[in-house]
Parts: C-alpha cells; sequence; structure tokens
C-alpha cells in the first residue's frame, strides 16, 4: 500500500462514522433548534408522498433516545465496513440505503416509518453473511463479532414490539443479505506454506531433516570434510639454544 493510499484509506475508516454521526445529530438538533418535526418525511408505505421517505427516513429520529441508540452501532459499522470492505463500502451504503427503504415501503404497516435502524440491520447483516460466505479468517472473525454484538437485533425483524418498525429491519437485514451475495470484493491472498502445497514431500523439507521416525530432534552436526580435502604442512624451526653447552 502506497502513502497516499494508506492515507485514503485511513480517512475513510475515521470520515465515514463521523459523517454518518455528524449528519443524523444535526438533523435532530435543527428540529431542536427551529421547533419542527419531520417525522411527516419518513417512509409512508404504498404512497408516493411516502417514497421520499427512502431517502429521507434515515436522518429523521423521534427521540434523544431513539438517536442515541442508533448512534453507537452506526458508528461501529460504518468504521467496520469501510476497514473491511473499503472498495465497496460506498456502493453497499448507498445500494442497502435504497433497498431497504423501498422494501419498507412495499411491506410496512399505514404509518410512518424513520430512523437509521433500516441501515444498521443492512450493515449487520451484509457484514456478517459476507464474512461468511468469502471464508476468510479475518472477515469470518468479524462476522463472528457482529453476531456477539448485535445478534438480539435479529429478534426485532419479526413484529415482537410495538412502535418499532419490524418492516423497516427486516427490509435493511434482506437488504443485506442480498448484497452480500451479489457485491464482490477482492479478498487478500494468503500465504501457502510449503507444507500446504500438493507436491510438498517430506524428504526435501530442511526442518523435518532435524528430527528422526520418532520425532525427536537430531542436533545437526558441521559436516566432516573428507580425507582428500585435508592438506597437512609442516614447519620446521631451527632450535635457538643450538651450539650451547649445559652447565
Amino acid at each position: 500500500m502506497t502513502e497516499s493510499n494508506y492515507f485514503k484509506f485511513s480517512n475513510s475508516v475515521i470520515v465515514f462514522p463521523m459523517l454518518a454521526v455528524l449528519s443524523i445529530w444535526t438533523v435532530y438538533w435543527f428540529e431542536i433548534r427551529f421547533q419542527v418535526n419531520f417525522n411527516d418525511y419518513g417512509v409512508y408505505p404504498r404512497t408516493l408522498k411516502g417514497l421520499r421517505g427512502i431517502f429521507l427516513s434515515p436522518f429523521i429520529h423521534s427521540s434523544v433516545d431513539h438517536l442515541y441508540n442508533n448512534t453507537i452501532p452506526i458508528a461501529i459499522l460504518t468504521a467496520s465496513l469501510a476497514y473491511f470492505y473499503r472498495n465497496i463500502a460506498i456502493k453497499v451504503l448507498l445500494w442497502g440505503f435504497l433497498l431497504s427503504g423501498a422494501i419498507t415501503w412495499l411491506i410496512g404497516r399505514p404509518s410512518y416509518h424513520i430512523g437509521a435502524s433500516g441501515l444498521i440491520y443492512v450493515l449487520v447483516s451484509f457484514i456478517f453473511f459476507k464474512g461468511i460466505i468469502s471464508k476468510h479468517y479475518r472477515l469470518v472473525a468479524l462476522s463472528l463479532m457482529v453476531v456477539f454484538i448485535y445478534g438480539s437485533l435479529l429478534w426485532y425483524i419479526f413484529p415482537v414490539e410495538d412502535g418499532i418498525s419490524w418492516e423497516g429491519h427486516l427490509g435493511g437485514f434482506v437488504s443485506g443479505l442480498f448484497l452480500a451475495f451479489a457485491m464482490k470484493v477482492p479478498l487478500p491472498i494468503l500465504k501457502k506454506y510449503d507444507w500446504e502445497k500438493e507436491d510438498y514431500n517430506e524428504e526435501d523439507d530442511e526442518f523435518l531433516k532435524h528430527f528422526d521416525e520418532h520425532g525427536n530432534f537430531i542436533e545437526s552436526k558441521p559436516p566432516v570434510q573428507e580425507d582428500d580435502d585435508i592438506i597437512i604442512k609442516y614447519h620446521f624451526k631451527k632450535d635457538s639454544g643450538e651450539g650451547k653447552e649445559d652447565h
């Protein structure tokens, strides 16, 4: 990765969550500051007017609690998407936006559906299924983390609680599943060790040569030179005491 690409990559991991969180909080601040209510701009199923909610509803929240409950998942999941799927992150967000909203518009009850929870379900579903499909160990680990943290969200794709748009959750879940199969992403090439190759021969493995057939370590010894390679040189030195008498 070049230096310029590294900075682009690092910035996307920070910018994506910041923009997502800032956008939903800014809209809610605007409502409070100017005493307006944007709930009517949510998805209203099977009406022409309600189509605008497909684009606007994820930015609209009914209360601080509603907003807060969506803020942390949006930040974590968009950062994960940008980090592990940076090549398709924008496409997943845009298509997830549209598909989840469209499904909500088609199957929803006659009421205004608002909030970013549909997009949260898109991200949870996409990250989980894409990791399982890819079979790459890092992406599978991410999938398991998502299940561990957000697995309980699965119950809310069913009508288990009043006042919650389970249709939006279901639309997001189905959209994420569809995108996991439809979106192609290049995966890093896993390093393949010699012992994993089909033409691997144990007898040629330098490492295994240090062990006997019972698995005992054999200490390597320096090679012994052949006799033909040994050269012996004799040096004669004149005795310095020659010619002297002993007393």
